[in-house]
């Protein structure tokens, strides 16, 4: 919830704070249950996500064009992975992914050290690196994911099986950046849908500062 207030809460309604792409719809993916899942778990959700076929899953009726994936852990890209990844940007879509928050190279957290993906890294305040985040070769850019005293407000509901009480945290992490980057993205396609993940991620590139 909190990530998807980042990329997409509504805005001009004078309630709570306004997502990078208010206008864009969510299109919720439970990729992971309250007792966690494997690898494969992630893998369909990312497929199922950009109108692939997944076994035992309906068809999905509205692809997404912007695929956001904060989540991660330590090893390499593994097939798996990489073949949902491949899938998915042969389906037009973007698939951005944490980078970590281990404040080492980047490039041992999967999915983040994936091809074709765009790992994100956090800012603090101060536009420079945060303190915990990972860093390296395979990070296509870095964004605000708040810091020490200064997080990144956003949506949250006290529901645990069903919807609760709506409220409002402020939390830090490259989970937090990387919907800030999910949110450009679909304000990228608002205004060019041929748009392609490799173009995406050559422009974000060019149009960030060093």
């Amino acid at each position: 919830t909190h990530v998807a207030g980042i990329a997409a809460a509504s805005g001009g309604n004078s309630i709570g704070v306004t997502g990078v792409a208010f206008g864009a719809r969510i299109l919720p993916v439970r990729a992971l249950g309250r007792c966690g899942g494997y690898t494969s778990d992630v893998a369909d959700a990312i497929v199922w996500a950009a109108g692939g076929s997944v076994a035992g899953a309906p068809v999905n009726a509205n692809p997404a064009k912007v695929i956001n994936v904060s989540l991660g852990g330590t090893g390499s890209c593994d097939v798996t992975s990489q073949n949902a990844i491949n899938t998915a940007r042969a389906k037009g879509s973007v698939v951005v992914v944490a980078a970590g928050n281990n404040n080492q190279t980047s490039t041992a957290q999967s999915p983040a050290n994936c091809a074709g993906v765009i790992a994100v890294a956090a800012t603090g305040k101060s536009g420079g690196k945060a303190s915990y985040s990972s860093f390296g070769t395979n990070v296509t850019i870095a964004a605000p994911g708040g810091d020490a005293g200064a997080g990144i407000l956003s949506t949250l509901n006290a529901g645990t099986t069903t919807p609760g009480a709506d409220s409002y945290a402020s939390y830090m992490g490259t989970s937090m950046a990387t919907p800030v980057v999910s949110g450009v993205v679909a304000l990228m396609f608002s205004v060019n849908k041929t748009l392609t993940p490799d173009q995406i991620s050559s422009m974000l590139k060019a149009s960030a500062r060093a």
